[in-house]
C-alpha cells in the first residue's frame, strides 16, 4: 500500500482527534498569559473591560477575552519643562520643572486619558504659575522647598483620577530676565555699600565709646589719687597738730626750719656748674635749726 494512501486513511480515521488536539493547544496558547513583573495587562471581553492581570501566570477565556493594553508600571520621568510665571510683584520668571510618576491603576489610565505625559505637563505648568503668582520674588527664592511641596501635592490630587501616582516633583531652576538681573545686582551692590557704611559707623561709635570710657577711667583714677594725697596731708596736719599740742610751738618751728634746710639741699643738687639763688634768710634757717637742736640737747 502506498504511503499516500496510508496517510490519507490515517487522517480520515483520526481527523477529529487531530482537530481536537489543535483546538486544545490553541486554547492553551490564548488562555494562558504570563505577565512580567514590570507590567500589567488590561483585558477586554467583547470590547468591554474585563480585568487587569498582575505579574505571574494568569488565565483568560480563549476567543472571548483579549489583552488589549500592556502597561508598564515602572516609574517614569517627564522631560524637563520650562514655563514662564509672574510673581505677585510683577517679576517674570522662567521655571524649569521635572516630574516623576508611575501608573498604579492601568484601567483608569487607558480609558480616561490619551496622552498621559502631555496631560501631566499641562497640569504642572498651570499649578506652578498659580503658586508663583501668589508669592513675591524673594519668597520664591527663599521658600523653594515649600513651593515644591505645594506643587507635588496639587499635581498628585489632579492626576488621581487617571490612576497615576506622582512620586516626585522638582523645581530644577528659576531664571530671571536680563533687566531683572541687572536691577537685582544694583540692589545687591547698594545693600553691600549700606552694610559697609553701617559697619564703619558702628566702629567709629565704638571707638568714641572706648575713648570716653578711657577718659572717665583716667579721671576716676586721678580723683582717687587726689583723695589719697588729701588724706595723707590731712593725716600729716593732724600729726603736726598733735605734736604742737604736746610739745608746744617750738616743735612746729623746728619742722619748718628742717623743711627749709631740705629745700636748700635740693636746690644745691645737680650736675655741672649752676647758680643757686638763696633767700636772704637762708642762713637764719640753719641757725634756727641748730639752735633748736641745741636747745633740745
Amino acid at each position: 500500500m502506498p504511503i499516500e494512501e496510508m496517510l490519507s486513511e490515517f487522517l480520515g480515521q483520526n481527523i477529529l482527534f487531530l482537530l481536537l488536539a489543535v483546538f486544545i493547544v490553541v486554547c492553551i496558547l490564548t488562555g494562558v498569559r504570563i505577565v512580567p513583573q514590570s507590567e500589567k495587562y488590561v483585558v477586554e471581553r467583547l470590547g468591554r473591560l474585563r480585568s487587569v492581570l498582575g505579574p505571574g501566570i494568569n488565565f483568560i477565556v480563549p476567543f472571548l477575552d483579549r489583552v488589549r493594553h500592556k502597561v508598564s508600571i515602572l516609574e517614569r520621568q517627564l522631560p524637563s519643562m520650562t514655563q514662564d510665571a509672574i510673581t505677585s510683584d510683577n517679576v517674570l520668571l522662567q521655571v524649569e520643572t521635572s516630574v516623576f510618576y508611575r501608573i498604579i491603576e492601568p484601567e483608569k489610565t487607558v480609558y480616561r486619558i490619551r496622552d498621559v505625559d502631555g496631560a501631566i505637563s499641562t497640569t504642572v505648568a498651570g499649578i506652578v504659575r498659580s503658586e508663583i503668582g501668589r508669592m513675591e520674588l524673594d519668597q520664591v527664592q527663599a521658600n523653594r522647598a515649600n513651593l515644591i511641596d505645594a506643587v507635588r501635592a496639587q499635581v498628585a490630587e489632579q492626576v488621581d483620577d487617571w490612576g497615576i501616582e506622582v512620586t516626585r516633583a522638582e523645581i530644577l531652576d528659576v531664571n530671571l530676565d536680563q533687566a531683572t538681573r541687572e536691577a537685582m545686582l544694583q540692589q545687591l551692590n547698594a545693600e553691600r555699600a549700606r552694610r559697609a557704611q553701617v559697619t564703619e559707623a558702628e566702629g567709629q561709635k565704638r571707638a568714641v565709646e572706648l575713648q570716653s570710657d578711657a577718659e572717665l577711667y583716667a579721671a576716676e583714677q586721678d580723683a582717687k589719687a587726689r583723695r589719697i594725697l588729701a588724706d595723707a596731708e590731712a593725716y600729716a596736719t593732724q600729726v603736726v597738730a598733735v605734736a604742737i599740742a604736746e610739745n608746744g610751738l617750738e616743735a612746729a618751728q623746728y619742722q619748718v626750719a628742717l623743711k627749709q634746710v631740705e629745700a636748700l639741699q635740693k636746690l644745691g643738687d645737680g650736675n655741672g656748674s649752676q647758680t643757686v639763688v638763696l633767700p636772704a634768710n637762708a642762713v637764719d634757717a640753719f641757725t634756727n635749726a641748730f639752735g633748736m637742736l641745741k636747745g633740745r640737747g
